[in-house]
């Protein structure tokens, strides 16, 4: 494989690239025409095809199971997977899967933790010590406790924590930027691509940098990225930082790519925005459950439209001028 065919793509293209080669599978020449346009439109849709490509020949020899779950959902994945027995092929398909597209796109870890939510999908968790922990879309946990110590590992996604009371043994989340120690409290940590977010709704939590020689305390309404050299600025907690535990993303003054861009954590297949319109700024609240009703929101406030090629394939875009 050269390099440019390996380097990793991201989660939107590889989705779309799994849906293109489910649409093409119909026959439709429709499909193929806009195949087409799709598969010139960027250098990275083109490695995106070739290395799904590559990735059905390695699976060849497994009778078609481990292709036939590359092609659905991620949690469909999972559900294939499984079906796919304890045997050999089994644990190639897992592995193979995880390994080939890359750790950050297909997590091995993901797949092998205790808990885990599926794209869309939340999940509440209530622990032996009375903690309450929220999952967000496609987050992983691993719970990890002993009698020193009440450890959870966040594997990728996001999760709300409320820890229980009255148990004396330290509370900690993980992550491979670090870990944050929870101080009587209730808070938000999410796997970000540049660290992690730590965002404190109550009380406090110290953070402590995986290569840092101290940690630092956050206060209620402070949220911090955590890299694993340091810490960033400490700024104030977003507006509605928690509101997706019910079931809703509150945005004030966004740009039009970071609200398409976290609308986009909820629904398979790409998400996308228009470069020229990805700066324009957006105020209000959006359903999580129904994300295509979230972006029909945006058609009275700004001046976009929404292209839908598939259910797989959609774009915001700029609007027509009218004549």
């Amino acid at each position: 494989m050269s390099p440019v065919s390996s380097k990793p793509v991201s989660t939107q293209v590889l989705d779309a690239a799994i849906a293109w080669q489910l649409a093409l599978d119909s026959g439709n020449p429709v499909e193929r025409e806009e195949f087409a346009k799709w598969h010139a439109a960027h250098e990275e849709h083109a490695r995106a095809w070739r290395q799904l490509g590559m990735l059905d020949q390695r699976f060849s020899v497994a009778n078609g199971p481990a292709r036939a779950a590359l092609l659905q959902s991620r949690e469909g994945i999972r559900r294939r997977v499984r079906k796919l027995g304890s045997g050999l092929a089994s644990i190639v398909a897992v592995i193979g899967l995880a390994l080939f597209a890359g750790e950050r796109y297909l997590p091995l870890d993901y797949w092998l933790a205790d808990q885990r939510t599926a794209t869309g999908e939340q999940r509440t968790l209530r622990l032996s010590d009375g903690t309450v922990i929220n999952l967000n879309t496609h987050s992983a946990v691993d719970v990890r406790f002993d009698e020193k110590q009440r450890r959870v590992i966040l594997q990728d996604g996001e999760i709300l924590v409320e820890t229980g009371h009255g148990d004396s043994r330290p509370f900690i989340v993980e992550t491979r930027e670090g870990s944050m120690r929870a101080l009587g409290t209730r808070f938000l940590v999410k796997r970000e691509d540049e660290g992690t977010r730590l965002s404190v709704l109550q009380s406090a939590v110290a953070a402590y940098p995986q290569a840092s020689l101290e940690e630092q305390i956050l206060r209620e309404g402070q949220q911090v990225l955590m890299r694993n050299n340091g810490l960033g600025p400490i700024v104030a907690l977003n507006l509605g930082a928690d509101a997706w535990t019910r079931g809703m993303l509150v945005v004030d003054n966004a740009r039009l790519e970071d609200l398409v861009h976290e609308l986009s954590r909820y629904r398979p297949g790409y998400l996308g925005v228009a470069p020229e319109i990805a700066d324009l700024r957006i105020t209000g609240s959006f359903p999580l459950n129904d994300t295509d009703k979230a972006l029909r929101t945006l058609l009275p406030t700004l001046p976009v439209q929404i292209e839908q090629h598939t259910q797989w394939w959609v774009t915001v875009t700029k609007a027509e001028a009218r004549p």
